[in-house]
């Protein structure tokens, strides 16, 4: 750990170079492998080396740690516990003897203490976007991004916390009363990713602390630091012993998920990640009949029809398509543009990622920054050889860049994309834009469909009635209509078909972990008594 300490304590060497590229207008501000560091956090106790059970910060009971590393540079950031089911089922333990004390408490008590542990993310906030850029390696303006948004999740539900209304229904059965209530659903096992290492806890802690549920929650292995820093922003804000605790694990992950999965005390399960894991929970999860709640793949098809406005059209593409390196789950996936404007929106979105800068998310202008591992490189870099082998065009990008490390791979675009093309059919989950275009409304649309996931999807367009007969013929759970950026904890977030269940934020994600609990009362019908 005090090895950890110097390095973020250390001053960075920066240089500004150009890689012998086809394409030499993509810039690329870096570190050198050798050279990189990390700024230094103003509260250095936010970075932990032990994982958070019970109100207390504690080790795997094996010792064993896994290691974490820079995906800018390799290097090791440090290490967290491994654990395994005996320790998941400690966790689980802690959170059944917190729950229900904590269940009691008033929506306005539990409004309090997420509200204080969202003005706790806000006054840390920068030292917060600094450990996800180091563990995630997005560059520090969209992590700052992450970290408001991320913290809006607490306040958002801090403000649904005291509104879990019932309802009094009126009953068919004279004397009759009926009436309804809101209760927690009680222990909650959530299960996150790491592309989105704030965002993604707290839009799910948020809403279980609200309802009045306890929660042990599995962080990523990639990017674990980040979870532990929001864990110590909890303890600060008094949320009890118990009532949030964290896993961590990277080679026992499949382990912990199945002990979440198989525990009678978890009631419910809340997962964002790849789709053929989601299917793996939930059959996990089928004999012990959990409530729950899946976030899964997605495939976007992001349209732009002859009428759109060009220059709107091509920044929700840049926006959609490139944040995070292509990183999230609602990325423009398939871009599907009219042949009318085919040429001219190819030229102009080429024209924008050439001035991307691809380098660390420390340095200064970075853009982009690495993708997460090597695995990642692998998958866009065979999209890109299947696309070429069948006739598509590179116009800017199609390389990896050695130079910078070996996570790093050119922003691409391609023109001239068929339906039998990887891309297609497969998440990319990279810095890949896939060019495809179309004649009609009618074949888009069916083209847009004929994904077996629908998380998101969007379009552009001048026309209203088309907007109006797009939106709702499109097979996703999110529409974006001329804008590529469609997130909001107001706005529900959840996708049908393949992509899952259950919605998140908005007044609608509170309600995944809370029960619908009816009562009748009987015999209220006699006459009054009296003179």
């Amino acid at each position: 750990m005090k090895a950890l300490l110097r390095t973020i304590t250390s001053k960075p060497a920066i240089r500004t170079h150009i890689h012998p590229t086809n394409h030499p207008r993509i810039l690329r501000a870096s570190y050198a492998s050798m050279e990189h560091s990390v700024p230094p956090l103003s509260d250095k106790s936010l970075l932990k080396n032990q994982t958070y059970v019970n109100g207390r910060w504690i080790d795997a009971k094996s010792g064993k740690t896994f290691e974490v590393h820079d995906p800018a540079t390799g290097k090791l950031i440090g290490t967290m516990p491994e654990m395994d089911a005996e320790d998941t089922e400690e966790a689980i333990k802690a959170a059944a003897a917190a729950l229900p004390s904590f269940s009691k408490t008033t929506g306005r008590e539990r409004s309090k203490m997420l509200r204080k542990w969202y003005d706790l993310m806000v006054e840390n906030a920068d030292d917060i976007a600094k450990l996800i850029t180091w563990e995630n390696g997005k560059p520090m303006a969209d992590a700052k991004g992450e970290v408001s948004y991320a913290a809006n999740f607490f306040e958002w539900f801090s403000e649904e916390a005291p509104r879990t209304y019932g309802d009094v229904i009126p009953a068919t059965v004279p004397g009759n009363r009926v009436y309804t209530m809101k209760q927690p659903v009680g222990v909650c096992g959530l299960i996150t990713p790491w592309n989105f290492p704030a965002a993604m806890i707290t839009r799910k802690i948020g809403p279980a602390l609200a309802a009045g549920c306890t929660v042990v929650a599995k962080s990523p292995g990639e990017t674990p630091f980040t979870a532990a820093a929001l864990a110590e922003l909890a303890h600060r804000a008094g949320i009890p012993p118990g009532v949030v605790n964290i896993v961590t694990a990277m080679k026992n992950t499949a382990e912990v998920g199945s002990t979440l999965t198989a525990s009678n005390t978890i009631k419910k399960v809340s997962f964002t990640g790849s789709t053929g894991v989601g299917k793996l929970l939930m059959k996990q999860s089928a004999d012990t009949l959990k409530k729950l709640s899946f976030e899964l793949g997605g495939n976007a098809p992001f349209i732009v029809f002859d009428d759109a406005d060009l220059d709107v059209a091509v920044a929700g593409a840049i926006a959609s398509k490139f944040r995070s390196s292509g990183q999230t789950c609602v990325c423009a996936n398939r871009l599907y543009i009219q042949k009318g404007i085919y040429d001219k929106f190819a030229e102009a979105f080429t024209a924008k990622v050439k001035n991307f800068k691809v380098g660390s998310g420390y340095a200064e202008g970075v853009t982009h920054g690495p993708l997460i591992h090597d695995r990642a490189v692998s998958k866009v870099e065979a999209h890109v050889q299947d696309a070429v082998k069948q006739g598509g065009k590179v116009l800017v990008g199609g390389q990896k860049m050695p130079d910078l490390g070996s996570n790093y791979y050119q922003p691409t675009v391609i023109r001239d994309m068929t339906d039998k093309m990887a891309l297609k059919n497969e998440e990319t989950f990279g810095p890949v834009a896939g060019l495809f275009p179309f004649d009609t409304e009618a074949e888009v649309v069916e083209q847009a469909n004929s994904a077996e996931v629908g998380l998101a999807g969007y379009f552009f367009s001048k026309d209203v009635q088309r907007c109006y007969r797009v939106a709702e013929a499109l097979e996703v759970g999110m529409v974006g209509i001329n804008t590529g950026l469609i997130s909001d904890p107001a706005a529900p977030f959840g996708g049908i078909k393949h992509s899952g269940f259950g919605r998140e934020g908005s007044r609608l994600g509170i309600e995944e972990y809370m029960i619908t609990k009816m009562i009748t009362l009987g015999g209220m019908g006699q006459p009054l008594q009296g003179s």
